[in-house]
This record gives C-alpha cells, structure tokens and sequence, in this order.
C-alpha cells in the first residue's frame, strides 16, 4: 500500500528566502522537500551541496521530531552526481532523509544501496529518459522508491515526457507497493498522465513554488494520484 505524496522541488524557490518559501509549500500541503543536488558532471549544471541542506534542516525540522515548532518535512536528496557512494555519509550526516543516485552514475548500484541504508536513510533509484526501465527489476526489491524521471535532468523548467509513463505501469505493476517517484514538467495539466500510469510521488517544481495558490496545485495532485491507487486497491 503506498500514498500520495507531493514533493516541491528546491529548485524553483526563492533562494534569497529559502527558509520562508519551504515552510510556504509546507504549510500547503507537501510533504517532502525535494532537493537536487548537481555537480556539473553527471549533469550540466551545478546547484548546492551540504551547507545548505545541513542549514535547511535546521529551519525544517526531520517529520519525526515530536519536540519541533516549525513546519517539518521530509528531504527527498536527487543526487546527480559522480561517484554517488562518496557523498552518502556526508549527505546522511547533514540531514537527508533518503538518498537517489542515478542507475548510470555508479557501477555498483546494490552495493550503493546497501550503503545508504546502512546509515539509516532510504535508499532510491533514478533512472533517466534513454535509461531501459528494466534495470531496476533486479534492483526493486532492495530500494524504497523507484524515480522515473520525465525530462532530462539538469535544469527545472522543462518539459514532461509522457513516453516516459509506460516505465511508470511497468514499475507500478512489478512492485505493487513501492513508492514510485515522477520527475520534470510536473502540474496540474500533465499529473492526471502521471496518476493514470501509478506514480505515487510527485516532484513539482515551478508549478508549486511560483503558483498563486500553492495548497490548491498540491491538493489537485494529491487527489489524482489518490483517485488512481484507490483503484487499483493500493491507497494507504
């Protein structure tokens, strides 16, 4: 059984008021912050490291911490990177509640899985457009979440791939119960594509940060992806 979950990509927000724009979204609804992490390798773009998701999570609090007075979320850390296994203890440390490395990054990716669990934290797989969905099947059984991402990744603002929605069915109907996570071009006119196919955890970004009312695009998704799994008998 898995549920709906909407997780605002970092990305998109107001980075001169980053505390601020994420308790925003937050308060909206979200429930995860996704927070990409580029290294101008694997990706052709360079965002931000371990400061600040170490100073984020001190303005976000980890969900479980019962004690906490501002908004709490769960971090969601893409990380496109080289080399990923060199980055899971740092990224543990600093507050990380799961760690995706992309399938093509690492030469080892059961080994890498069994690394970052052994710091606590979940463990996901990313898999890019030209990537063959299949490589997760033997993998599937180890990781919490499977991303199919539905642009190329490097850069915010593109366009949704909806070829990329029958490795959604694919994963969806192999692994029932995984959280199964979308990627790029996310909102309220290409969710209902991603609903249909079984993805369960929905990156947004623009389309979350700069809309009007945030709480209105996150409720509309919830409810697709909830409608979806409430059908095929898999809604938490």
């Amino acid at each position: 059984m898995v549920k709906p979950i909407v997780a605002p990509s970092i990305l998109a927000s107001d980075f001169a008021n980053l505390e601020c724009s994420c308790h925003k979204v937050i308060n909206a609804g979200a429930d995860w912050l996704h927070i990409d992490v580029m290294d101008g390798h694997f990706v052709p773009n360079i965002t931000l490291g371990q400061p600040i998701v170490a100073s984020l999570r001190k303005a976000v609090p980890r969900v479980q911490d019962t004690t906490a007075t501002k908004p709490k979320a769960f971090f969601d850390c893409h990380m496109m990177v080289e080399s990923p296994e060199k980055w899971v203890a740092d990224f543990a440390k600093c507050g990380a509640d799961q760690f995706t490395f992309h399938y093509e990054a690492t030469k080892d990716p059961l080994a890498l899985v069994k690394l970052i669990k052994s710091h606590n934290i979940r463990a996901a797989c990313a898999i890019k457009p030209g990537t063959p969905v299949d490589v997760l099947y033997e993998l599937g059984p180890h990781l919490d979440m499977a991303l199919v991402m539905t642009v190329e990744p490097g850069f915010g603002g593109q366009k949704f791939m909806i070829e990329m929605m029958p490795k959604v069915e694919a994963l969806r109907a192999k692994f029932p119960n995984m959280d199964i996570q979308v990627d790029g071009g996310l909102g309220k006119d290409t969710i209902p594509h991603a609903a249909k196919a079984g993805a369960n955890v929905i990156v947004a970004g623009t389309s979350v940060f700069t809309a009007a009312d945030p709480a209105d695009v996150i409720s509309f998704m919830k409810g697709q992806v909830a409608e979806n799994l409430e059908t095929r008998g898999l809604l938490e």
